[in-house]
C-alpha cells in the first residue's frame, strides 16, 4: 500500500509547495491564459482560491480541477481536508449540479409528485434505457415512499436519433407524464417531432455534469447516485440525510 500512495502523493506535495512559494502572485487571467493555450476555445465557469494557498479552484462544467497561481501546473484529483475527512471536490460538485438543475427549472422536467411527498429527486432518464424503463414501472413505489421524481431527458445516442425523438415526441404530447410512461413501455408516439421542447437543454445539461449513463439520480443537495436504485434503498438514503 505505501508503494502506490507514496508515488500519489508526490505530485501534490510539489503542487503544494510551488504554491505556497507563489502565494498571491498569480491571477485569474494568468490561469485563464494558461488554459487558453492548452485548450484554446475552453470554457471556464469560475476561477476562485482554493483552501490551498497560492492554487486556485477551476471549475468546467460540473468538474472541478487545482492550478497553481502561476499557471504552470494543473491538478486533477479530488481535494481532501484531513481534520474533517470532507472530500471538498465533491462537496463543491454537488453545489454545482444542485444550482443547474434548479436554473433548468421544474417547468422544464416532467414530474411524478407524490401524494405526501418527502423527498425530491432528479432523475435523468432514456426512453430506451431497460433500467430506465425498470424504475419507471416501479414509479407507485418511489411515490408511496414519498418520493417526488422530476425527469430530465437524456438519450443517450445524442441529438437527431431515434431515442432523442422519442423524447421529443413525449414533449408533443398534451400529457407529458402519460405520454412518457407510453413511450417507456414501447409505444410509438403521434406527437411529432416540431414542438418547443427542452431535450436538447437537457443532453447539454447532462453533458455538463459529465454523465455517463442512465438512468442517473440527482438528490435535492446535488449528490449523484448513478444507476438504477430500487425504491426502499432510495428512501433509506434520502432519509439518512434528514
Amino acid at each position: 500500500m505505501k508503494r502506490l500512495i507514496i508515488p500519489l502523493l508526490l505530485p501534490l506535495f510539489a503542487l503544494l509547495s510551488a504554491g505556497h512559494a507563489l502565494a498571491g502572485a498569480g491571477t485569474e487571467q494568468t490561469i485563464r491564459n494558461a488554459l487558453g493555450q492548452l485548450l484554446p476555445g475552453l470554457e471556464v465557469q469560475s476561477i476562485k482560491p482554493s483552501p490551498i494557498a497560492g492554487v486556485s479552484e477551476v471549475q468546467l462544467g460540473s468538474r472541478i480541477f487545482y492550478m497553481s497561481n502561476d499557471g504552470n501546473y494543473l491538478m486533477q484529483g479530488n481535494l481532501i481536508d484531513m481534520k474533517t475527512r470532507v472530500d471538498l471536490s465533491e462537496e463543491r460538485r454537488k453545489q454545482i449540479r444542485s444550482a443547474a438543475i434548479d436554473e433548468l427549472g421544474v417547468d422544464n422536467m416532467i414530474v411524478f409528485p407524490a401524494k405526501a411527498s418527502r423527498h425530491e429527486v432528479t432523475v435523468f432518464t432514456d426512453i430506451d434505457c431497460t433500467y430506465c424503463r425498470k424504475l419507471h414501472r416501479e414509479m407507485d413505489q418511489y411515490n408511496a415512499r414519498g418520493i417526488t421524481v422530476r425527469y430530465v431527458m437524456y438519450p443517450r445516442s445524442g441529438i437527431d436519433t431515434p431515442s432523442y425523438y422519442k423524447a421529443v415526441a413525449v414533449w408533443c404530447e398534451d400529457n407529458h407524464n402519460d405520454a412518457l410512461t407510453r413511450a417507456k413501455a414501447g409505444e410509438e408516439l403521434s406527437g411529432g417531432r416540431d414542438c418547443k421542447n427542452p431535450v436538447k437543454e437537457h443532453i447539454k445539461l447532462g453533458e455538463t455534469m459529465g454523465l455517463r449513463g442512465t438512468p442517473a439520480i440527482v438528490l435535492a443537495d446535488g449528490e449523484m447516485l448513478p444507476g438504477y436504485v430500487p425504491a426502499d434503498k432510495l428512501a433509506a438514503a434520502l432519509d439518512s440525510k434528514m
